[in-house]
């Protein structure tokens, strides 16, 4: 793997949901590191990629409530655990549980192992709360996937709350999870 800057000098290959993307970070001026990777199937895997982008990937989860009315994904340090009663609590929101990739596809243009918040530019009519932990935001950059799982992106945090979200529409709510037993 080698870390590259901005987007790939060939799109062909490319599924149009990733050119989308960096279409979009590049119209907005946001600077990104790039890595091409098989999918990451492992902490080994993953570990490999966070030392190439020098940076820790989040952990996005794309979560509903259980009426299927209400959906969410969530941004969070790779190494917490995820507690559904910590967030639930703190978004008022009860039975939360992790959405189908049915509703990944149609809300975020992503399927299972791409979740990321650049899907939230799929997000036309705001179906989804963007909800962020208080230590991602503390993080000068964060590392995401360009709504496919065979790259990975490295964007400072500034630009995603302060460019990307505007661009898309899209407000973030800041979330506290310990993450512990």
């Amino acid at each position: 793997m080698e870390l590259y800057e901005g987007r790939p000098e060939n799109t062909g290959d490319r599924l149009p949901r990733e050119v989308r993307t960096y279409d979009l970070l590049d119209e907005l001026g946001i600077e990104y590191g790039r890595t091409d990777h098989e999918p990451a199937l492992n902490m080994e895997a993953c570990n490999e990629i966070d030392a190439v982008l020098g940076v820790v990937m989040c952990k996005n989860l794309f979560l509903c409530n259980r009426q299927k009315t209400k959906f969410y994904l969530l941004l969070m340090p790779g190494d917490k655990k995820f507690k559904t009663k910590e967030l639930s609590s703190q978004i008022n929101s009860a039975r939360l549980s992790f959405a189908e990739s049915e509703d990944m596809l149609k809300y975020l243009d992503i399927e299972p192992g791409a979740v990321s918040v650049m899907g939230l530019a799929n997000d036309k009519d705001h179906a989804v709360q963007l909800l962020i932990d208080e230590d991602v935001l503390k993080a000068e950059y964060l590392g995401c996937h360009p709504c496919v799982c065979t790259s990975s992106l490295k964007i400072k945090t500034s630009d995603v709350t302060g460019k990307f979200l505007p661009a898309t529409g899209h407000e973030y709510v800041t979330v506290h999870l310990v993450g512990e037993d």
